[in-house]
């Protein structure tokens, strides 16, 4: 029977997403852009886990998977971007800024985001909140496919 594991995988999805808000609004360290594009994909795999709970259709699951499957993508990148593994998006971190003109320098000061993608602000056993929602949403990603392997 498939719906534990539906649930369980929507449950692990709404916890990251409780986590989530409770780091914005109780500790007072609001998202960056890319944070937030960790958020859509278990936003749209709670939706889809509900819908599978009541209407058990593979598909549902399968796209559930996919999407908390991109936010693991998602979180796993921006942990690099994080560690300066890799660039992050230019609207989102800040360039180096030794060959910046005055003018250039003002431009970039105004127009950084107010919180940068490539600061860590929370991290446990090394592992920032972007790491640890890749390590999480990989296990729920193995849950979503057990929930696809068993039979009705």
């Amino acid at each position: 029977m498939k719906k534990p594991l539906v649930l369980l995988a929507t449950a692990g999805s709404a916890a990251l997403m409780l986590g989530a808000l409770g780091f914005q609004y109780i500790g007072d360290m609001p998202p960056c852009k890319m944070c937030y594009w960790q958020r859509y994909g278990h936003i749209t795999a709670i939706a889809l886990g509900v819908l599978a709970f009541f209407v058990p259709v593979n598909v549902l699951i399968a796209l559930a998977l996919l999407a908390v499957l991109t936010s693991a993508a998602i979180g796993g990148f921006h942990a690099g971007v994080e560690q300066g593994w890799w660039e992050g998006p230019t609207t989102c971190t800040s360039g180096p800024i030794g060959g910046l003109s005055t003018d250039d320098l003002l431009n970039q000061i105004m127009s950084a985001p107010l919180v940068r993608c490539d600061e860590i602000p929370w991290e446990l056993f090394g592992l920032s909140m972007a790491g640890w929602n890749m390590v999480a949403s990989l296990g729920i990603v193995a849950v979503c496919y057990l929930a696809l392997r068993q039979t009705r």
